[in-house]
């Protein structure tokens, strides 16, 4: 069975009239639906923001419908210039922008674990097989509990991950409580807006128009 975690109804929403045979419950204050996708068992879930959320949910669908894989897919912003709105970053590797456990650690380790969590190569490969009419970039996923909106804060994060493409709430708290579990994960995240340029709200606003369609395009490939 693979795993589908999003943050946001919308998207749960998209990607449930694609399921077939869709069953929808509610285990404790979380929603979940199973059914398939090109002939796959599929458990997806809205998990909500942030990483408490996050870390909760994936621990609930680890122990309700034991996964073989977990997928997390949901927004990002940018924090390369390479990448432009509606592009897609691979979590080849998830690191906490905003997490310092003291000097015997590196910045973002949460001491007693690996200060970067990878993803899993064999999904990265056929993630980055897939066809789409966007970029499909593979790298680092920087990720903690802030809406970046300041440039100020972009750079800081720019700083100590050089290496870092995009931002987001929930792949960290994802990547490590599937480490925990032992389960292989990806998290895919749609680059949605460039934190730090004028307009920027407007941007991150304009960009709910296209993009569940685009998550679940790319998500429905990489199941089949």
């Amino acid at each position: 069975m693979i795993g589908l975690i999003v943050a946001m109804r919308s998207e749960f929403d998209m990607v449930f009239k694609t399921l077939h045979n869709a069953e929808e419950k509610q285990i404790k204050h979380f929603t979940f639906a199973t059914g398939q996708i090109n002939n796959n068992p599929v458990v997806l879930m809205q998990s909500g923001m942030g990483k408490v959320n996050a870390a909760l949910a994936t621990c609930e669908m680890i122990e309700n419908f034991h996964p073989d894989y977990i997928i997390n897919t949901g927004l990002a912003g940018g924090l390369s210039p390479e990448l432009s709105v509606m592009d897609i970053v691979l979590g080849e590797d998830v690191v906490y922008h905003d997490v310092w456990c003291g000097e015997e650690n590196e910045y973002g380790q949460v001491q007693g674990l690996p200060a970067i969590f990878h993803g899993d190569k064999n999904l990265i490969n056929k993630a980055t097989a897939i066809s789409a009419d966007v970029k499909i970039i593979k790298g680092l996923i920087t990720s903690g509990d802030q809406f970046i909106s300041d440039i100020a804060e972009l750079k800081k994060i720019k700083n100590r991950f050089p290496s870092g493409l995009a931002v987001d709430m929930e792949s960290g708290a994802i990547a490590q409580t599937c480490y925990l579990y032992n389960i292989p994960f990806l998290s895919i995240r749609i680059i949605s807006d460039t934190p730090g340029i004028e307009n920027h709200y407007q941007q991150y606003h304009d960009f709910w128009n296209k993009a569940p369609e685009k998550s679940c395009e790319i998500i429905c490939q990489l199941i089949a």
